[in-house]
């Protein structure tokens, strides 16, 4: 059995072989070097500096009736001389591995750890340039979500779907699953001959008569981002280099509500240089998937929640396209610094929606994000690590830091920085960062070095880095941010509050984001007949809009409206899966003495999420029976 390597905390970056961009959109092709990150990654069993994946060709069939995977996974490795190669596992049933061709090799899997999987030791020879490895999924398998055709949109086929991120990707590719190992990979994928797949690579744009795709990614990524969406799908463009995939009957509703996709590609170029990824394209996945969205390159994959019909909450858009520098471009070299990813594209996003949308639009996402980050401090603790940027999460499930806090608070300080260097200087400064190290990981250490190297040493700028980095809650910096948008949501609250006359509410302009605030900003302990008022007047449970259910939901089941409100509670935690809204839901019903009906609801529920959010929802009412 190999165990979990540790190197160093510093990053040595070592040029192993160098990688044509044939998608870089510049006019002239140029040599991109793949770097192997040898890091501290205590969530891998891979020792990229003996021999290191390059490049894999997947070769995979679907099968819907027995809900696995089965082919093989063939790699091309730079091979520094060693007799054996480490990949990370999880659930796979390892059939056979070749190297070089069909000469069988002797391999082993070692002793499965929780959530981390077991490693693959595969006996090599120290000229081995290429290994195969012919394996089958498990119909259980983390990061796969099948669905029947009743939990889809069109009701016709089951449908499938792939979450590798953070470390799911072993669940169904033996791979080095790394975030700082990056390789290029294609893949041929076999379907039933109704469906459609696609990948985080080149995509079809309609169905073909044989049921097998192909695809290239060209570009080197990190193995979370490699990706499979597998169903009765259809493509519809919305501009030169952008369309969205969604089931047949969602499909016109999703190119509506992403019709400025295109228009938010030319102002991130615009920011932060050329778009290197060919296209962008985006799917709208069943509403089991756990997140907002996943950016998945040259496809992010999307939560159907985010159909309001009035293209109000499309900054997930601009934060998975964002993701296409900061995380895809240069990516976070362990799970210890994802901060480095969410941090920098939550700015980024804020920055695209300003430029598209105006100023006052992106104060008041700053503003619910300053609340999302206060939320998340008083829940894990102001004095505790987790809210540290800079995690350790050693001996833990990677998925525990992919919290408010590094997506809150790292934007935060990025913009802090701006504050005090100025917008011109540190736009010049990102630009700089995604260009210098394009196709890399990057550690905080490394980061940090090059913040203080070519921005506050230059600038002469008193910025507490450490406090920020390696230290808890939200610092005395953080700029506060405000919303005149917002003081008007706020006055006539207080109104409300006062008066208890919800005519004299004029709400008729509010967008989403209004209503979020305001539904926030009510005390927690508001009366069960003041919520029937408000309910009976703006129809909140039956809203169609899931961050305002949401929202409401939650206010509902402090206040002690959770008896009227069940009926449709019930229906949309059955039938949603994005994980930011059910853990404050079940946390609210668990907190608020309504456990029960949180275990009656979580039992029929639980077919219809993936795992990610299926596994935080089984934690927190195991954690709560234990107590």
């Amino acid at each position: 059995m190999s165990k979990l390597f540790s190197l160093s905390f510093l990053l040595l970056l070592t040029s192993l072989f160098s990688w044509t961009a044939c998608g870089d959109t510049q006019s002239e092709s140029r040599k991109e070097q793949i770097e192997i990150a040898e890091v501290v990654d205590v969530h891998s069993c891979a020792k990229p500096g003996e021999a290191a994946n390059k490049h894999l060709s997947l070769n995979l069939k679907v099968n819907f009736e027995e809900q696995i995977l089965e082919g093989v996974a063939t790699y091309d490795i730079v091979n520094k001389g060693a007799g054996k190669i480490w990949f990370d596992t999880r659930n796979l049933d390892i059939q056979r591995v070749t190297i070089d061709g069909e000469e069988e090799t002797t391999f082993s899997l070692g002793e499965e750890a929780p959530f981390v999987g077991s490693p693959l030791e595969v006996v090599i020879k120290p000229n081995t340039v290429k290994v195969s490895i012919y394996y089958r999924t498990s119909p259980d398998a983390a990061a796969l979500d099948w669905l029947s055709p009743q939990q889809t949109a069109g009701k016709r086929f089951p449908f499938l779907f792939t979450q590798g991120q953070a470390i799911l990707t072993r669940s169904w590719i033996p791979i080095q699953d790394s975030p700082g190992i990056r390789i290029t990979y294609d893949a041929s994928i076999t379907v039933p001959k109704e469906m459609m797949a696609v990948m985080s690579a080149s995509n079809p744009q309609e169905k073909n008569d044989e049921g097998v795709y192909q695809f290239k990614m060209e570009q080197p990524i990190p193995p979370y981002l490699i990706a499979l969406a597998v169903g009765d799908i259809a493509f519809q463009s919305v501009g030169e280099r952008t369309g969205v995939y969604a089931e047949k009957p969602v499909i016109a509703d999703a190119a509506y509500e992403f019709a400025d996709m295109e228009k938010m590609l030319n102002t991130a170029e615009t920011l932060y240089g050329p778009y290197l990824w060919d296209r962008y394209d985006l799917i709208v996945l069943p509403p089991s998937f756990p997140f907002g969205g996943m950016e998945n390159p040259r496809l992010t994959f999307a939560t159907p929640t985010i159909l309001a019909g009035d293209r109000s909450l499309t900054s997930l858009v601009a934060h998975e396209l964002a993701h296409s520098w900061s995380g895809n471009l240069v990516t976070n070299a362990t799970w210890n610094d994802f901060w480095l990813n969410e941090g920098f594209t939550v700015y980024f996003e804020r920055r695209i929606m300003e430029a598209v949308y105006g100023e006052s639009y992106a104060d008041m996402l700053a503003v619910l994000g300053y609340q999302d980050l206060e939320q998340e401090v008083n829940e894990l603790g102001k004095d505790s690590k987790d809210t540290h940027l800079y995690l350790d999460l050693k001996g833990r499930d990677p998925d525990d830091g992919m919290t408010d806090i590094a997506y809150e608070k790292g934007a935060f300080f990025l913009k802090l920085i701006e504050e005090k260097v100025g917008r011109e200087a540190f736009d010049k400064f990102l630009r700089g960062y995604f260009d210098t190290f394009r196709f890399q990981s990057m550690t905080t250490e490394k980061f940090l070095d090059h913040l203080q190297s070519m921005l506050i040493e230059p600038a002469k700028l008193e910025i507490p880095v450490k406090e920020w980095v390696y230290s808890p809650g939200v610092p005395s910096s953080c700029p506060v941010p405000k919303s005149v948008r917002f003081e008007d949501v706020d006055k006539q609250r207080s109104e409300y509050i006062n008066m208890q006359d919800v005519n004299a509410l004029q709400t008729k302009e509010w967008s989403t984001h209004e209503w979020l605030h305001f539904l926030r900003k009510l005390p927690k302990d508001t009366n069960p007949s003041t919520l029937s008022q408000l309910d009976e007047k703006f129809g909140f449970s039956a809203s169609g809009n899931a961050e305002i259910l949401a929202a409401w939901f939650e206010l509902a089941i402090y206040g002690g409206y959770t008896r009227e409100i069940t009926p449709y509670l019930q229906k949309f935690l059955i039938n949603i899966g994005r994980r930011k809204f059910l853990s404050p839901l079940y946390g609210a019903l668990i907190k608020s003495g309504n456990t029960e009906l949180a275990q009656q609801i979580f039992e029929k529920a639980r077919p219809n999420y993936h795992s990610v959010s299926a596994g935080t929802i089984a934690n927190m009412l195991n954690t709560q029976n234990k107590e």
